[in-house]
C-alpha cells in the first residue's frame, strides 16, 4: 500500500499514531504488537464522572469545523466515491435484503483531546449523512469520558455500555468502523465471528490485513501469529480495497486502512486459523 511504502511502523501512544521512517528492522514490528495486556471486558466508568457543560460545548463546535472541513475535502470525495462505484457491489453483498447496514465504532479515541479521532468519528458521521443505507451507529472506547459520550449521543449515535473487546456476533450486516485499532480487537471480532454466515455480514473498515501478513512473514512475529491468528487466516479469506489518501492532511488518520469484505459459501468450511483459507 502507498501509505506504507516508506514507512510501515505505526505506534498507538495516547490514542496518536506516528509514522516512523524505519531505522531499524525491529522497529517496524510495532503495528503488529499493539495488543499488549489484556482488555477488560464488562461494565465500565470513566475517570471523571460528571458532564461539564463548557467542554460540551467546546467539543460539540469542535466536531462541527471538523465535519465541515473533512466533508468538503479531496480525500472525502475520494473515499466516498470508491463506496460508491469500486465498492458498491461489495456492501450490496453484505446489506443481501436488508435495506440498513448497522454501524459499530471500536476504539475511537478520545474525541476531545485528538484530533485524528475527530476526524475518524467526523467520517463515520458522513457516511451516515451521504450514504441512505448506513443505518444506526454505536461507538464505544474506555477512554470516552462522560462529556465525550454525551456529545456522541447529541450527534444521534449511541454509546455501548460494556467493553465487548470487539467481539460483537455479527447476526446481521454491520459495518464495523476500526481504523488504527489494537490486532486483539480484529482478532476478538473474526474470531465471534468464524463461520461463513457471519463473516458474510461484515464490512471492516480497519488496519490492513494483507500489511499485518507481511509483516508476521518478514519477522516470523510468533506473538503475532498466536494472537492474530484470525487475522491472518482472514487475509486470504477476504477481499481488500486500500483506502486512498490523496492529501496529505488525511495520512495520520487514516494511513494503512482498507475496507474487508468476505464472500464465502454457506458450505465452506473455514480452516483453523494458521492454515490455508480461500475464499469462492
Amino acid at each position: 500500500m502507498s501509505a506504507f511504502a516508506v514507512s510501515r511502523e505505526c505506534s498507538k501512544t495516547s490514542d496518536e499514531w506516528t509514522v516512523v521512517l524505519p531505522r531499524r528492522r525491529k522497529q517496524r514490528r510495532s503495528l503488529l504488537d499493539l495488543n499488549a495486556g489484556e482488555l477488560y471486558q464488562g461494565e465500565w466508568a470513566p475517570a471523571d464522572v460528571e458532564i461539564d457543560p463548557e467542554r460540551e460545548l467546546k467539543l460539540v463546535h469542535k466536531l462541527h469545523v471538523c465535519m465541515k472541513t473533512l466533508e468538503s475535502s479531496d480525500f472525502c470525495s475520494s473515499f466516498l466515491d470508491q463506496i460508491q462505484s469500486t465498492l458498491i457491489d461489495s456492501f450490496s453483498r453484505v446489506l443481501g435484503s436488508e435495506s440498513k447496514m448497522h454501524m459499530v465504532i471500536y476504539g475511537i479515541g478520545s474525541i476531545e483531546a485528538y484530533e485524528n479521532p475527530r476526524v475518524q468519528l467526523s467520517l463515520a458521521l458522513l457516511m451516515k449523512k451521504r450514504l441512505n443505507w448506513v443505518g444506526d451507529v454505536e461507538v464505544f472506547d474506555p477512554v470516552l469520558s462522560p462529556t465525550e459520550s454525551s456529545v456522541i449521543r447529541s450527534l444521534g449515535c449511541s454509546v455501548i455500555p460494556v467493553n465487548e473487546q470487539g467481539k460483537r456476533l455479527a447476526t446481521r450486516p454491520t459495518l464495523f468502523f476500526m481504523p488504527h485499532c489494537d490486532l486483539s480487537l480484529y482478532n476478538n471480532l473474526l474470531l465471534t465471528n468464524w463461520c461463513p454466515k457471519m463473516l458474510n455480514h461484515i464490512a471492516l473498515l480497519g488496519n490492513s490485513f494483507k500489511i499485518y501478513a507481511e509483516l508476521a512473514s518478514d519477522f516470523k512475529c510468533q506473538r503475532t501469529t498466536r494472537n492474530g491468528r484470525h487475522v491472518l487466516a482472514a487475509r486470504k479469506c477476504a477481499d481488500e480495497f486500500e483506502i486512498k489518501i490523496v492529501t496529505a492532511d488525511y495520512f495520520r488518520a487514516f494511513n494503512g486502512s482498507s475496507w474487508h469484505f468476505f464472500t464465502i459459501d454457506s458450505e465452506e468450511v473455514l480452516p483453523e486459523p494458521g492454515e490455508a483459507c480461500h475464499s469462492n
